[in-house]
C-alpha cells in the first residue's frame, strides 16, 4: 500500500518565520513531526511519501500514486489542509485525517473518509488492523493517554533537512496546570508522561546519522512540568551526549516562568545546550491572570524571574494577550510597559481566542459570545470572542500596540535590554556558512535597504563591543525583526478597516 503523508502549508504567521528563512535560503522553519512519528508506525510494507506543502507543491503524480492520503494540521493550516484535501478527493484518493485540527474540528471536514483522532500510538493500530481486514470505521478515538516509551524514532528519512532551518523531538506531552484557553490539556491530559533519556538520545543519534547538527526544537508545551527526571535523568544525559560525541546542536523549547525559581535546573539546561525558552506570560494584569487560572504567573515579580533566566544564559520568547474579559483600554499601555522593559524581543501578542475543547469555549458558548469562525492564528488581530471591551477599541488598541512594539525603535531597545542581561553560554559551537551568509545578507536588507539600517548598525556596534559573543544572537533578532515587521503590515493592513 502506498501512503502519502501531506502537510498543509501555513499562511504568513509570527511563527512561520517566512521572511526571516530567506536570510538562510530555508523553506520552513520545523519539520511535521507528527507525521514522520506516524510513518514509523506504519506496516514496514507499506511505502511512504512524505509532500509537506511549506517545502514543494503537491504533484498530481503524488496522487496518483497514493492509495490513501494521511493528513495532519493545526487550526492555523485549515485553508491549506481543505485544499490539499479537496485536490485528493477530486482524484478519487481516500483521505485519513489527524491531528490537533481534526481531533476538536472533524465535524467541520465531512469530505475526510476516516478519522484517526487522539494520539496515534494507541488509534493508529486499531485503524490499520481494521483496514487489513476490509473493515475500517469512520472514527477512530481513545479517552486514554498512551505512555510514551512505545513512540518510535520518526522516520527522518522521508525528510528533505536541508530545507529546514530547526529540527523538532518531543521529550514529553501533558501539562499540570488549568489555564482556561488553553487546549493542551484538552489533547494530552495534566498528566505528564515522557520518554526515556535513552529514548531521547536515539532520536538525536539518528538526525546525527542524517547529518543534522544545527537547533533542535524540543516541542514540548510545558518541558520543565517532571523537574526532578529532567535533573536526574534527561539533562545530565544530554550533557554527556555532547561531551562524548562532540555535539554543537542548541535546543530550545516551552516552560513555565517558574523556571526562574530553580537556578539548579537552569544550569543545567544551558549546560546540555539549551539557549531560548519560549514562555506564556499572557498578561501584567493579576485579575486576568486569576480569572483565566494561571495563578502560577501571580504572586511573583515576572519582569525580576525574566531577568533571572536571562541571566543565567536562556533568551526568553513571550506570548501575551490582550482581550481578557477583565481588561480596559489601559492595558495595551501596561503591555507595552512590560514588554519593553523585560528585553523579551519575540514577543507574540494576540488577541484573546476561544479554541474548542477549553473550558473558556464552553463558557463563552453558554454565554452565547462565540462567533461562528477562528482563523487559528493566535497574532493576526483576529478572535471569534465577543469581547467585553467596546471591539473598535480593542482592534485599534492591538494595531496601535503591534505598531508600536514592532517599530525599529522599539525593537532594537529590546534586544539592547536583551543583551545587558543575556550571558551567552559557554558551549562548543560549530561555525555555520549559514549564518555568516544570513549575517552579509542582513547588511544589505537591514543594513542599507531597511529603513531600520540606523538602529541595526547602532545595535551591531555596541554588541561587538559590549557582548561579542552574543553577535550571532544580536543579528538572529535583527533578521527575525525583518519578519515580525512583515507579518504585521499584513495583518494590520488587513483588518485596518475591519472588525474584530
Amino acid at each position: 500500500m502506498n501512503i502519502l503523508l501531506l502537510y498543509p502549508e501555513f499562511p504568513d504567521t509570527f511563527w512561520s518565520f517566512k521572511h526571516a528563512l530567506k536570510f538562510v535560503r530555508k523553506k520552513a522553519s520545523l519539520p511535521p513531526l507528527g507525521l514522520l512519528t506516524v510513518a514509523s508506525m506504519l506496516p514496514p510494507a507499506w511505502q511512504r511519501r512524505l509532500v509537506d506543502l511549506n517545502v514543494r507543491k503537491l504533484r498530481s503524480e503524488d496522487i496518483a500514486w497514493a492509495d490513501l492520503a494521511f493528513v495532519s494540521a493545526m487550526a492555523v493550516q485549515q485553508d491549506s489542509a481543505r485544499e490539499a484535501i479537496a485536490r485528493c478527493k477530486a482524484a478519487g484518493l481516500p483521505v485519513v485525517a489527524g491531528g490537533p485540527l481534526f481531533t476538536t474540528g472533524y465535524a467541520e471536514f465531512p469530505e475526510v473518509d476516516y478519522f484517526v483522532l487522539n494520539e496515534a500510538e494507541i488509534t493508529l493500530p486499531r485503524f490499520i488492523a481494521d483496514l487489513e481486514n476490509g473493515v475500517p470505521e469512520r472514527y477512530y478515538t481513545a479517552d486514554e493517554f498512551p505512555a510514551l516509551g512505545c513512540t518510535p524514532v520518526p522516520e527522518w528519512k522521508l525528510l528533505d533537512m536541508k530545507q529546514y532551518a530547526s529540527m523538532a523531538i518531543q521529550f514529553s506531552r501533558g501539562c499540570p496546570y488549568r489555564c482556561d484557553f488553553c487546549n493542551v490539556t484538552a489533547l494530552f491530559g495534566h498528566k505528564i508522561r515522557t520518554k526515556t533519556s535513552s529514548q531521547i538520545i536515539a532520536e538525536l543519534e539518528e538526525l546525527r546519522r542524517h547529518g543534522w547538527q544545527d537547533s533542535v526544537f524540543f516541542v514540548d508545551d510545558n518541558f520543565i512540568a517532571h523537574r526532578a527526571y529532567l535533573k536526574k535523568e534527561l539533562l545530565p544525559a544530554l550533557i554527556e551526549w555532547r561531551k562524548t560525541k562532540g555535539a554543537t546542536n542548541e535546543f530550545y523549547t516551552e516552560c513555565s516562568i517558574n523556571l526562574a525559581d530553580d537556578a539548579e535546573l537552569m544550569k543545567l539546561m544551558v549546560d546540555a545546550g539549551f539557549n531560548r525558552v519560549f514562555i506564556g506570560i499572557e498578561t501584567p494584569e493579576v485579575t486576568a491572570l486569576q480569572a483565566c487560572g494561571k495563578q502560577h504567573n501571580t504572586s511573583r515579580d515576572m519582569l525580576d524571574n525574566i531577568r533571572k533566566i536571562q541571566n543565567a544564559g536562556l533568551e526568553v520568547q513571550g506570548g501575551f494577550i490582550v482581550g481578557f474579559d477583565s481588561d480596559t483600554p489601559s492595558i495595551f499601555q501596561k503591555q507595552i510597559e512590560f514588554i519593553q522593559k523585560s528585553g523579551i524581543v519575540t514577543a507574540m501578542v494576540g488577541i484573546l481566542q476561544a479554541l474548542p475543547g477549553t473550558k473558556l469555549y464552553e463558557r463563552l458558548k453558554n454565554e452565547g459570545r462565540l462567533l461562528p469562525h477562528s482563523s487559528g492564528d493566535n497574532a493576526d488581530g483576529n478572535t471569534n470572542i465577543v469581547p467585553m471591551m467596546d471591539p473598535e477599541i480593542l482592534r485599534r488598541g492591538y494595531r496601535e500596540m503591534m505598531k508600536h512594539l514592532y517599530a525599529p525603535k522599539y525593537y532594537y531597545q529590546r534586544i539592547r535590554t536583551l543583551l545587558e542581561a543575556y550571558r551567552a553560554p559557554q558551549l562548543k559551537s560549530r561555525f555555520r556558512m549559514s549564518q555568516f551568509m544570513a549575517f552579509m545578507r542582513s547588511t544589505v536588507m537591514l543594513g542599507v535597504i531597511g529603513r531600520e539600517r540606523f538602529q541595526y548598525w547602532k545595535m551591531l556596534a555596541w554588541t561587538a563591543v559590549n557582548r561579542r559573543q552574543a553577535l550571532p544572537l544580536a543579528v538572529t533578532l535583527a533578521i527575525y525583526g525583518h519578519h515580525f515587521r512583515k507579518v504585521c503590515s499584513l495583518h494590520l493592513k488587513e483588518r485596518q478597516h475591519g472588525s474584530i
